[in-house]
């Protein structure tokens, strides 16, 4: 596959360092405001109205039925739209000029994130000079986040086409915070076409949604949820600003951050192994390898995750911390999250994350890591599994570049 470049790698660091710096300082109380400012004196500009609040709500795993009909019809919201997104696989490209640009072997193909939304309720989201697009979804067209368009060298014009023979033309291409970091958008309807089928997020716009925060909002949405959903009975909501992109699990880089900084693959189902994923050889003698790192001993990861990594385990050493990790359950795995086939792909296909002390950490069970660890894995740029909605305590990956300070 393709070799990412560095200047696109570094642009995704820039934004995922900027992105992280933003959160902090919002964690510390501070507010954006998203009126127009006056120059002069910070203020709102007089006779600019301010956009109407955009909110995210997810659940784990995706919306169970009848959820978000639910939400459309508390009086208290004014606009919902609904976007469904899965992993599709992609056979072949095209530029607008009609020469080849991925082609990648039989059997393979490239995963490729994708959304489908209802073009007319997700066209009240975007600002009105991209509403344009809206008849072009409508229509069968597709549009590119601009981290996809770069990774892939494409635009308006080109054409992809996915397995079951549905191709698709690209009419525009969107920043990524518009289209929730996803690489591909299209219709409802050409969605259900290439395998986009589940649910995973609503687009809010709540009446008096400047007066409104998220926490608030999440109490109107909970009761909404069925009582047989178990550890998932988590809807999450984002006000704006708390998150770099309004997509569900947000707190972990998208696919497409991520092919930019570890390279991307062409894959396929592995028959007779349901959720497991066969990678394409080449990539993978490019980009795993097997090391010695301190503490964990014989890994196989991403070669570009392995200096990082390393650095955190030897920082974990030196400080006399080094019994916290007492058994190391491995990096790179090529699989799809939780081992299920209609799930987006895990993040250990990429050899970005690994596990430690899976007794007592076991997924959806309280977390018992050590705090010395997760903080010296945090500074290091490693999320834990700990934090997420449904807790995953052995887990962590990467998420960012280490601190500087």
């Amino acid at each position: 596959m393709r070799n990412v470049p560095k200047v696109l790698a570094g642009l995704v660091v820039g934004l995922v360092v900027g992105a992280t710096l933003t959160l902090a300082v919002q964690s510390r109380g501070e507010q954006l405001d998203d009126a127009p400012l006056d120059a002069s004196n910070g203020r709102a500009a007089p006779g600019r109205p301010e956009a109407p609040a955009t909110f995210l709500a997810w659940v784990p795993g995706g919306l169970p039925a009848g959820f978000s009909r639910a939400v459309a019809g508390l009086p208290s919201i004014d606009r919902v739209t609904s976007v469904a997104e899965d992993n599709v696989w992609m056979t072949r490209s095209w530029s607008s000029d009609g020469a080849t640009v991925d082609r990648p072997s039989r059997p393979f193909a490239i995963p490729i994130d994708a959304a489908a939304v209802a073009p007319r309720s997700f066209g009240a989201f975007l600002p009105p000079p991209d509403r344009a697009i809206v008849a072009a979804l409508a229509d069968g067209q597709g549009v590119l986040g601009a981290t996809s368009a770069a990774l892939r060298g494409l635009g308006p014009g080109a054409v992809l086409a996915f397995r079951g023979g549905t191709r698709i033309r690209i009419v525009d291409v969107l920043p990524d915070e518009q289209v929730g970091a996803a690489e591909l958008v299209v219709s409802k309807a050409t969605g259900a076409a290439i395998g986009v089928h589940r649910e995973r997020y609503l687009l809010l716009q709540p009446h008096g949604g400047g007066s409104l925060t998220s926490r608030r909002l999440r109490a109107r949405l909970r009761p909404l949820l069925p009582a047989d959903l178990g550890i998932y009975r988590r809807v999450q909501v984002r006000a704006p600003g708390e998150t770099p992109f309004f997509r569900s699990g947000d707190a972990v880089l998208p696919p497409v951050m991520i092919k930019t900084l570890f390279g991307e693959f062409a894959a396929r189902p592995s028959p007779g192994r349901p959720g497991y994923l066969d990678i394409d050889p080449a990539w993978v003698r490019t980009h795993i390898v097997t090391v010695s790192v301190p503490l964990l001993g014989r890994i196989t990861c991403n070669r570009a995750l392995v200096p990082q990594l390393r650095d955190a385990t030897s920082a974990l050493e030196r400080r006399g911390l080094g019994s916290l990790i007492e058994s190391y359950a491995g990096c790179f795995a090529p699989k799809f999250v939780n081992r299920d086939p209609t799930a987006m792909l895990s993040h250990h296909a990429w050899g970005i994350a690994f596990d430690c002390n899976f007794p007592g950490n076991a997924y959806g069970e309280p977390p018992h890591q050590d705090p010395r660890l997760v903080r010296t894995m945090e500074r290091f740029g490693f999320i834990w599994g700990g934090t997420f909605v449904v807790p995953d305590g052995n887990h962590f990956e990467y998420r960012r570049p280490p601190a500087t300070t």
